[in-house]
């Protein structure tokens, strides 16, 4: 059964506080009102118990415009212009708000009602404040953009004495900008540190160069390394806004597990890893705990039997417990839950740090997307869906602005980010080297693969 929006919404963060409470703008502050609508027809909107639960795409858009009388709720607001992206580009629905705000101009312009008109500006300048606050990524398109400027310069004609529309209007463009600015600081930066896959790994016991040093040269501690890998976890998710949730696809790599050559070595690599994860596991960071593990499960991993034989895995039995995707990862989602409670108490940034499995965040989304229609029966949107899909990302978003309250260490940052990512191939490879094969099978491989590289050489 969906949760209803009013009962269920989270607390919002700071980047979504235009969306769910007013602004404290006293002159561009808009009026609440109900818009009126029936219950039946195509073109009305359909509320069940006082709350919206379906109505045609066109209502839907009209919901969304303000009138002298009418403001949309806030939290109508983000899941409308959220889900409109699965039936019309933003650009195309800014046109269509544009197109609906000019018809309702021109009535208020034939009625000589300055002061209404000038009300009515006021609160589609709200409204376009609060889109670009909330999408802010909408209107890299130059079509967004190019509708956005035609808008605020009509509903500026109104504004000829005081000037507070025009001013309401600067500070939300200068906002706009800085947040576009920001997102390319931010691409450029993923850029500078993307680090390119290895193809092939060290041949016939190739020794690393002297200069050259595993994670445990950088970092002894794994508590310290965990905080570490959830600064990074959470920088790059507060660069995540709600529309990329709607498209994104995560793949997690592994690294460093066969960068050891003496078996003793390799043994204290992984069980200072399942320390790393079990650290992880209760500062919240579920994320980097999952991609620890998944890594030691790798088949290149799992091989080394010598190495596993020697290395302590009662604590990663536990982490695999917790981790288990029996069930619908049905351990998992408690501990989730449990951390999401300690969240929403918590009188410290560290309590309240919450990183989900993201490709499991991403997979739920999506499966509540696919398994409910899109429409109704009647040719309604059916609402309900993305009330409870908004509600989730909603959520998702709040985690995203927790401040890491770690101190940043820039060593172990700068080796997390830019060690190498190795391909399956070269963690072969490596695997071989460390752990000779021991059947017909592994042989055949190991065979294969050197003949491989050394062609390619």
């Amino acid at each position: 059964m969906f949760l209803e929006p009013q009962e269920t919404m989270p607390q919002t963060s700071v980047v979504f506080s235009s969306i769910l409470r007013p602004s404290c703008s006293a002159e561009v502050q808009p009026g609440m009102g109900e818009r009126g609508v029936g219950a039946d027809g195509s073109g009305d909107l359909i509320f069940q118990d006082g709350r919206l639960i379906s109505g045609s795409l066109e209502a839907l858009m009209e919901h969304l415009v303000p009138t002298v009388d009418y403001y949309p709720d806030r939290t109508y607001i983000f899941t409308f212009l959220l889900s409109s992206r699965v039936f019309v580009p933003p650009h195309d629905l800014l046109a269509r708000v544009g197109h609906i705000c000019l018809e309702q101009r021109q009535q208020l312009e034939a009625g000589s009602e300055k002061a209404k008109l000038k009300s009515f500006s006021a609160k589609i300048v709200q409204l376009l404040k609060e889109w670009t606050e909330a999408f802010p990524y909408d209107f890299q398109d130059e079509k967004a953009m190019a509708e956005l400027k035609a808008i605020t310069h009509r509903v500026t004609q109104c504004d000829e004495e005081s000037g507070t529309v025009k001013k309401a209007i600067g500070q939300m463009m200068q906002g706009l900008l800085l947040s576009l600015a920001a997102r390319g600081q931010l691409q450029e930066l993923r850029e500078k540190f993307r680090t390119p896959a290895v193809d092939k790994g060290p041949i016939l016991k190739a020794k690393p160069p002297a200069t050259q040093k595993d994670i445990l040269g950088i970092c002894c501690d794994p508590l310290v390394l965990a905080q570490q890998l959830t600064h990074i976890e959470l920088e790059r998710l507060s660069s995540i806004h709600p529309e990329d949730l709607m498209q994104i696809i995560s793949h997690m790599d592994s690294r460093d597990k066969h960068r050891v050559v003496k078996k003793k070595h390799r043994t204290r690599m992984l069980e200072f890893f399942i320390d790393v994860a079990r650290e992880c596991f209760n500062i919240g960071n579920f994320n980097s705990m999952m991609a620890i593990i998944s890594g030691m499960n790798l088949s290149p991993v799992a091989r080394l039997k010598k190495t596993w034989s020697k290395v302590k895995t009662a604590k990663f039995d536990v982490l695999e417990h917790h981790m288990d995707p029996s069930s619908n990862f049905c351990n998992y989602r408690t501990a989730l839950q449990g951390a999401t409670q300690r969240s929403q108490t918590a009188n410290s940034s560290r309590e309240k740090i919450v990183i989900p499995v993201f490709n499991l965040f991403i997979k739920d989304i999506y499966f509540l997307h696919k398994i409910h229609t899109n429409h109704l029966p009647n040719g309604h949107v059916n609402f309900k869906k993305f009330w409870e899909i908004s509600r989730q990302i909603h959520e998702f978003m709040t985690w995203t602005q927790v401040e890491c309250p770690f101190e940043k260490d820039k060593k172990i940052q700068s080796y997390l980010l830019t060690a190498p990512i190795y391909s399956e191939e070269a963690l072969f490879i490596a695997s071989f080297e460390s752990e000779g094969p021991e059947n017909h099978m592994e042989k055949d491989s190991w065979k294969n693969l050197r003949t491989t590289v050394l062609n390619r050489a």
